[in-house]
């Protein structure tokens, strides 16, 4: 049988910066052990079983293939969650979605609205910091609600629950202190779509036409029927595309505009709030 140590010599992933540490994550996931275990019985010899699966799993992400899917998690917040191709991996800038929420709005009781939740990374970020907040997400994918239902339920975060729902279409008549989301907003012909992890990623939860701005815009237009007075908005957008979503929200009849920087220094959430 393989060792550990000679498993790793051999992991022909493509070079870069995370090629190591991704067939580590691999190893231990086909193990069944923490990524520690790895460097601290290096000369253990690998169950044939196991090694099958490892080597499994390193053709997938040859391919390219997102390590989040083969893993079937990935962290957010101070959450692990459950994620699978139907829906986005979650991703480290859109906690400046999460972190500016918690910013804006007491912990006091309040209704909040996820809108396309996905795994329902953000609702839970935001139930889990605020468990007096009662955190609603929807999604239009039934798969997304049942997967975000579950990483609710494996969390113990009874103050977040999911439904299906096309953006407002089945929420008619509920009103919310904070409207958060982060929706579609890659352009049609980003040549990114054909790049990276975004290959392997559902497009209906990233394009919105030719500009991007499909899905702001509806959700824009929609937000202020839904929320109570004073209550805020908060969209993820395109690092570039600020200074439309900002114009968006003005024709919208929000007022204290603005939009807030990434730890790469670029406009990546824009907010409002309802006079």
């Amino acid at each position: 049988m393989a060792t550990i140590e000679s498993l790793l010599r051999a992991a022909d992933l493509p070079d870069s910066p995370s090629a190591r540490l991704d067939a580590e994550w691999l190893l231990a996931a086909a193990l069944g052990k923490a990524a520690s275990y790895l460097h601290t019985w290096p000369e253990r010899e690998v169950p044939v079983e196991c090694e099958a699966r490892f080597v499994a799993d390193l053709a997938r992400r040859r391919r390219g293939e997102p390590i989040a899917y083969i893993l079937g998690r990935q962290g957010f917040w101070s959450l692990e969650l459950e994620v699978a191709p139907h829906t986005l991996i979650p991703r480290p800038d859109t906690e400046l979605l999460v972190e500016t929420a918690l910013q804006l709005l007491p912990a006091a009781a309040m209704n909040v609205l996820d809108l396309g939740t996905g795994t329902g990374a953000i609702a839970l970020a935001l139930a889990h910091e605020r468990p007096a907040w009662r955190v609603t997400g929807v999604d239009r994918v039934a798969q997304a609600v049942a997967l975000a239902t579950r990483n609710a339920q494996r969390l113990r975060l009874d103050n977040a629950v999911f439904c299906e729902s096309q953006w407002f279409a089945a929420l008619e008549g509920q009103r919310y202190a904070l409207i958060v989301s982060n929706p579609p907003y890659i352009r049609a012909c980003d040549p990114h779509l054909r790049q990276g992890d975004l290959r392997f990623e559902p497009s209906s939860a990233l394009v919105a036409g030719e500009d991007g701005l499909d899905d702001i815009r509806q959700i824009i237009a929609s937000a202020s029927s839904h929320l109570l007075p004073e209550g805020w908005l908060l969209l993820e957008h395109g690092y570039d595309q600020a200074p439309a979503v900002r114009a968006l929200f003005a024709e919208g009849g929000f007022c204290e505009i603005e939009s807030r920087k990434d730890f790469g220094g670029h406009e990546r959430i824009s907010l409002g709030r309802r006079p």
